[in-house]
């Protein structure tokens, strides 16, 4: 019988994970609407808890107002940088014309970011909520309070580089890096759930090794984080030129990004052979419709519709509907394959042992 407390902090966790996805996709939504400059200052938008809803709620010299605090804000952190021995990116901060440039109201793109804003205080609620609750497991594993705390404090970073993020007006190398910090929220999730999840379980027995399997899907884990990285520098290299093309020519930006995006693309083709592999491995080693059979199929499915999306982001002018599910089911599948890797490490480890 699992005691209510455990079974609270696995309820928890479980929305946690799904709550998380819902950020990453709003994410997505902002991103490609173009609404990430929609707040130009943080934690506020427009210096208010609720924004304007029109250019008139504002001062006359808006612009110029948030123009000046956020390079202020961009000296702070290249300081910062400079201090870390990280100089040549610093120098990239400041002579970067495009944060000079202000940000014209624009009432639907300031909702949209403030939506996303308010999903990731809602997140940042529920991880404060796990790391309290974690401690029903004091004395019996430890590891599941060490790791609660350990990522509400990586979400308070978070949420920090979200308003660099703001404040360089989408660098680059830092959109990629709250990319990757939002692999390692999701990575934590996972791992807690499954962990909690299984401490009054026993281990599926499976006949025969599963060494292959191990190597496999750690190696499909590793796959999507690339594949998820270089899809984010596609975008990044595709926001580059749309912005150099005027915003013109949407059908042309795909072709300009050359081989960044063909190695995006060839890497996928990678992505689904590994998994299908996994996916024969799985059904053949384990008996009956356990739960890794289960996340095989569940990793099938998002790989399909990854596909989908891919095709309809190369062939049909990066629909934004479509960049925002390509974001969401990349980090669902990541989510997916990490489940099935504890699953089997696990299983493995249990094999030997016995």
């Amino acid at each position: 019988m699992v005691p209510k407390s455990e079974t609270r902090f696995i309820r928890l966790n479980l929305i946690t994970i799904v709550v998380t996805l819902l950020l990453i996709l709003a994410g997505g939504i902002v991103r490609s609407t173009g609404s990430g400059m929609g707040c130009p200052d943080w934690p506020k938008c427009f210096d208010q808890y609720v924004p304007p809803t029109s250019v008139s709620q504002l001062p006359a010299n808006y612009k110029e107002k948030y123009v000046a605090e956020r390079v202020a804000k961009n000296e702070r952190f290249a300081k910062t940088l400079d201090r870390m021995g990280k100089g040549h990116l610093a120098d990239s901060i400041r002579h970067d014309e495009s944060i000079l440039q202000p940000e014209t109201f624009n009432a639907g793109k300031t909702w949209t970011e403030y939506i996303n804003r308010l999903m990731g205080a809602i997140t940042g609620f529920l991880l404060l909520g796990l790391a309290v609750f974690s401690f029903t497991y004091k004395g019996k594993a430890n590891r599941i309070i060490i790791l609660s705390f350990l990522n509400l404090i990586i979400v308070g970073f978070q949420a920090w580089l979200g308003s660099i993020v703001v404040s360089t007006n989408l660098m680059p190398w830092i959109v990629t890096v709250h990319m990757l910090l939002a692999l390692v929220i999701l990575g934590i999730l996972v791992y807690t759930y499954n962990y909690t999840h299984q401490l009054h379980k026993e281990a599926t027995i499976i006949m025969g090794k599963l060494g292959w399997l191990k190597i496999l899907t750690i190696g499909s884990v590793a796959l999507s984080v690339i594949q998820i990285v270089i899809g984010t520098e596609v975008r990044e290299a595709i926001d580059a030129i749309s912005k150099a093309m005027l915003y013109n020519g949407r059908h042309s930006w795909v072709s300009k990004v050359g081989d960044l995006f063909s190695y995006h693309r060839d890497l996928a083709m990678l992505v689904l052979i590994v998994n299908i592999i996994i996916y024969k491995i799985v059904k053949d080693k384990f008996n009956g419709k356990t739960i890794a059979l289960r996340v095989g199929s569940s990793i099938g499915i998002v790989l399909i519709i990854q596909i989908v999306t891919g095709l309809l982001l190369s062939n049909f002018a990066l629909p934004p509907y479509a960049q925002a599910l390509h974001i969401l089911f990349s980090t669902l599948l990541f989510s997916l394959q990490y489940y099935l890797y504890l699953l089997v490490y696990r299983t493995s480890t249990y094999n030997q042992q016995n």
